[in-house]
């Protein structure tokens, strides 16, 4: 059974923060200097367990009176196609309503706008390139 929980110890964001390691810097090649940025210090961090085992991580952060943005989604790939995305983005987006944000932002790579518009999410940009990635940025009234 899957455990969405938001990052309440220090140890709990080191876990987030490999799991991001693993598919951001390891599978897409991105720097770590990119991946791991001066926001992560006041971010919200979620995460998803398996057992022991963290298996997915997002994190979430104002970027002003009342719009949130939602940044570093990942499952790891042995977990992917088990709805964890989902799972982890409801809880981001149930958290966001208790925070007072009544607006969500996101720059989504451009291969997941599919999987963010079947959220609710709607392209509000071009194609542009976010640690040489391509990326659409995406937003949705919660």
């Amino acid at each position: 059974m899957f455990n969405v929980k938001l990052v309440t110890t220090e140890e709990e964001k080191q876990l987030a923060f490999n799991v991001r390691k693993k598919v951001f810097v390891e599978e897409q090649g991105v720097p770590v200097h990119l991946e791991l940025d001066e926001f992560d210090e006041t971010a919200k961090h979620f995460i998803v367990q398996d057992g022991e085992k963290t298996i997915a991580a997002a994190r979430a952060r104002e970027v002003s009176p009342g719009i949130g943005k939602v940044e570093r989604v990942c499952v790891l790939k042995d977990y992917r196609g088990k709805r964890l995305g989902i799972l982890i983005m409801e809880h981001v987006e149930k958290d966001a309503i208790q925070y007072g944000w009544t607006t969500l932002k996101l720059n989504a790579q451009s291969y997941a706008v599919p999987f963010y518009e079947k959220l609710g999410y709607v392209v509000t940009s071009p194609e542009f390139l976010d640690a040489y990635i391509p990326h659409r940025a995406m937003e949705k009234n919660i």
